[in-house]
């Protein structure tokens, strides 16, 4: 008898658990990164809509872009992710700083593997690009030591104020193949800004014998004492292609050797257990608060300790120094989900929504399976608390997916953008979830360049307030995340208060790109560490440093143009709430008159008539009652006033029919009866 009211008891609490519905859409973990150094051959024309006309797109005051270095290809940039150290900026001594392999327009016959920067020392305004400092070698008729996915950090001696006196120090793994048959080495070095020719180099192969067996650094950071630090995943090679994790993380730390004027390296091992069906983790991130006493080694994985999460979903994990990173906690695990998970993730989505998603009865907040996407960024504020700036979304029904359905009743995917924030030193219970806005899109392709949302964090110099910015596409212009421009919310740590968009009248996102000529094209963006402040007018405003990769988006091997956005920025006055400065307008709407279908019904022709108030792109799509699209109509900057959009239904079995418009943020929707 107790063993029959013990398996009805179970029975009972599985019929309980939320069951999603069969037919949603969800991504997994891309699986392709030890196949990145190979040459990709195939090339499919056609997948992304190309020579998109901007017109008069723009929401904010234009934005200045200027052409800064070049590469031989877009996979400097191009990994899952820019949360990489790509971007560099240092408010207090003016640099601003962008390392990538070289190649391109700017550097004739470069190779790739070879290393350089660009950086300027006034904000941002003037530029020294393509400077060289690292060089692979020849070795009978091939190339070693080539460099692949670098990162750098800015070093600033103690008491220097002269940013040309200033290093910048960059680390980056090669093709040595000490770990198997491509990888297994790193480069690391540091260039002096000021002297072009002062530059170091340091190579380091794997230690299988020491049990080290290195591959591609995920996190790196240089913290306020000068040294640096890269977090790279323990994954021997030398026995399968795809490697064995070890369930450790190689931590790579430099210090600066005064009488050498450059770094020594030491090497450690830090345990991480994860589920043996989760693997190995898709993201790690290294970063330390702003005086560098306090800092933070974090992974998105799964160690079995969330019991809602187990086998099934991804989450934060945290590593924590206090002593300038001589010492390192036990893991602490970060729960979304689950009784002890964070409130604000758990009640982002709406009644509507959650009807939409589950079979049954809704479930209660504590009950939804939450995951992370597969990249997050990190910051530390100025009272040495983590803050994480990662996407999150519903569990798919597959282990370690995603839901990426896009609610018919909301017209977003079912996954936000959030800033994570701890108030007490990321233990578990002290952690807050800021939604910061919604998504169209989730993930992009550029032929076999995948890549995702790029979400990244930014902090001011004090450590105060923190800026996350990543990038989205307009499912008008495209059904996938390769259209996409640039979205940015700021957050008041003091106050918890995001910035306030004019345009929109709320706390909602800003579309940094939008109007610009990054409109649809702000293609691998980076966003720096640090932002800039310009306190230096009647209304201060702190600048985001980004830069984009002007490509061929359907050839990732072609060469690109780095492109720097001078002055994509947030007003102070936005974290108030008052009244907008001068020159920020109010929103207004684009459709300004509801749009009227005729003849409805419809034998032949059906003409949509849209008025516009400004120039902008409409998408016009017919599906059927099973909800298949059987007619689509794009136009591509519509005119202001009065457009008029035919659509032949001469074709169409007669029936019943809705039409959806769709002008940016704004959507229509009706009922067309086809005879």
């Amino acid at each position: 008898m107790i063993s029959i009211a013990i398996l009805l008891a179970g029975l009972i609490v599985f019929a309980q658990k939320p069951v999603l519905k069969s037919n949603l859409a969800t991504s997994q973990r891309i699986q392709n990164r030890v196949k990145m150094p190979y040459q990709i051959n195939k090339i499919i024309p056609g997948t992304l809509p190309i020579g998109i006309t901007t017109g008069d797109f723009k929401n904010q005051d234009q934005i200045s872009i200027i052409d800064i270095g070049t590469s031989a290809n877009a996979f400097s940039y191009g990994i899952e992710g820019g949360q990489r150290s790509l971007l560099c900026a240092k408010d207090a001594f003016g640099i601003v700083s962008n390392f990538h392999r070289m190649g391109g327009a700017l550097d004739p016959g470069g190779n790739s593997g070879d290393m350089g920067y660009d950086v300027s020392t006034d904000w941002g305004t003037t530029w020294s690009c393509q400077n060289e400092c690292y060089q692979a070698i020849a070795q009978g008729w091939m190339l070693v030591e080539m460099a692949r996915y670098p990162q750098h950090g800015i070093y600033n001696p103690a008491g220097n104020t002269n940013p040309d006196e200033a290093y910048l120090v960059y680390f980056a793994p090669t093709l040595d193949m000490s770990n198997g048959f491509s990888w297994g080495g790193y480069a690391y070095g540091r260039a002096k800004i000021g002297d072009l020719s002062d530059t170091t180099k340091h190579l380091i192969a794997s230690n299988p014998g020491q049990g080290i067996y290195q591959y591609i650094p995920d996190g790196f950071t240089v913290n306020a004492i000068g040294d640096f630090w890269a977090i790279d995943y323990n994954l021997d090679m030398t026995t399968v292609e795809e490697g064995v994790w070890l369930q450790e993380l190689i931590i790579n730390h430099g210090t600066w050797n005064e009488s050498l004027e450059d770094y020594e390296l030491s090497q450690s091992l830090l345990p991480c257990p994860t589920h043996d069906s989760a693997g190995m983790p898709p993201c790690a991130r290294v970063e330390f608060s702003p005086d560098g006493q306090f800092g933070y080694i974090v992974v998105l994985s799964d160690n079995g300790s969330v019991e809602i999460s187990d086998g099934r979903s991804l989450y934060p994990i945290l590593w924590r120094s206090e002593d300038y990173g001589q010492s390192w906690t036990d893991p602490v695990e970060i729960a979304l989900a689950g009784a002890t998970g964070i409130q604000g993730v758990q009640n982002f989505l709406s009644v509507d929504e959650l009807e939409e998603l589950y079979e049954g009865p809704i479930p209660q907040s504590d009950e939804i399976e939450f995951t992370t996407a597969y990249d997050f960024d990190l910051s530390v504020d100025a009272n040495g608390n983590p803050q994480i700036a990662v996407v999150v979304g519903v569990s798919g029904q597959e282990a370690y997916s995603i839901v990426t359905e896009r609610s018919p009743s909301s017209g977003y995917l079912y996954m936000a953008p959030f800033l994570l924030s701890s108030t007490n030193m990321g233990e578990p219970g002290s952690w807050h979830g800021l939604e910061l806005g919604r998504l169209l899109s989730f993930r992009g392709s550029y032929n076999e360049l995948i890549e995702d949302n790029r979400i990244q964090i930014a902090r001011d110099a004090a450590g105060q307030k923190m800026f996350v910015a990543w990038l989205d596409s307009d499912t008008i212009v495209s059904g996938e995340n390769n259209t996409p421009n640039i979205y940015a919310s700021g957050v008041d740590l003091p106050t918890m208060s995001i910035s306030w968009n004019y345009e929109l009248g709320g706390a909602y996102p800003i579309n940094m790109t939008y109007g610009s000529d990054a409109t649809f094209s702000a293609h691998l963006f980076a966003l720096a560490n640090e932002v800039i402040y310009n306190s230096d007018t009647e209304y201060p405003f702190y600048i985001l440093p980004m830069v984009y990769q002007g490509m061929n988006p359907n050839d990732p091997l072609e060469p690109v143009q780095y492109k720097y956005i001078q002055d994509a920025f947030i007003w102070e006055q936005q974290f108030l709430t008052g009244p907008p400065p001068p020159g920020i307008r109010e929103h207004k709407k684009i459709i300004s008159e509801s749009p009227s279908v005729y003849p409805n019904p419809a034998s032949t022709e059906a003409t949509c008539t849209l008025v516009l108030a400004r120039p902008a792109t409409i998408r016009l799509s017919l599906n059927n009652l099973m909800g298949q699209e059987v007619k689509c109509l794009i136009i591509e900057n519509a005119r202001a006033g009065s457009n008029a959009l035919t659509l032949d239904v001469s074709a169409l079995q007669g029936g019943v029919y809705f039409y959806t418009i769709n002008v940016r943020e704004e959507r229509f929707a009706g009922k067309l009866v086809v005879r």
